[in-house]
């Protein structure tokens, strides 16, 4: 192999640690990924010691904890504020403890179906994106092979310019693997939001049971 072509598919070599772990190493999910452990799903008790969250009622029923539910579960909301918004939702009760409490169980259980409703597309979303990095990654491979094939050809020592078939391939090639190592960086900050959100997920489960 000539040092041109060594120099063009010299990092097409690492094609497979570029695309993360998933595509590098066998794992049990070959569509996951990212290095944080997947978590297909997530259940209400994972990150709730409080009530039972089916005995407190439908949260959609009830419009007060909806509301604040759907609030607080945006990431619009600074976790600083959550805490206020329960107090001042909380009070509404009065001495009515049992009501309270069913009430802030319900609030809870909307926080969980809204962050897991999140999350569940946000590891969907994942799963695509790592299927179509593996298919960019094997047309990468395809174009690298087309080159090499070009470069090693008896001919090709003997030509003063690339053919033109051959510089449209390599342009491809270098712009299709500079996709493909922007498309890798950005899943290394997509990863980490399934368990941001599974952090604020217990983060506000925590802030509501400090309330009952």
């Amino acid at each position: 192999m000539n040092v041109v072509l060594t120099r063009i598919l010299g990092p097409a070599l690492g094609l497979a640690l570029l695309a993360g772990p998933a595509l590098a190493q066998p794992r049990t999910d070959p569509d996951w990924p990212c290095v944080q452990r997947k978590v297909a799903t997530l259940s209400p008790g994972q990150f709730w010691t409080g009530p039972d969250v089916e005995a407190a009622g439908d949260w959609g029923s009830d419009n007060d904890a909806a509301v604040l539910a759907q609030k607080i579960a945006s990431r619009r909301t600074d976790l600083s504020q959550v805490g206020p918004l329960l107090d001042t939702f909380a009070e509404k009760f009065g001495a009515d403890k049992d009501a309270k409490d069913k009430a802030l169980t319900r609030v809870y259980a909307g926080v969980f179906e809204v962050l897991n409703g999140e999350r569940n597309k946000v590891v969907g979303g994942i799963a695509r994106y790592a299927q179509g990095q593996r298919r960019m990654a094997e047309r990468i491979r395809d174009e690298a092979d087309k080159i090499s094939q070009v470069k090693d050809a008896p001919s090709a020592s003997d030509a003063t310019e690339l053919p033109k078939d051959q510089s449209e391939l390599e342009t491809k090639f270098a712009w299709d693997r500079r996709i493909f190592q922007e498309r890798s960086q950005s899943l290394t900050y997509v990863c980490e939001v399934p368990q941001l959100l599974e952090q604020r997920l217990g983060e506000i489960a925590r802030l509501i049971q400090a309330r009952l």
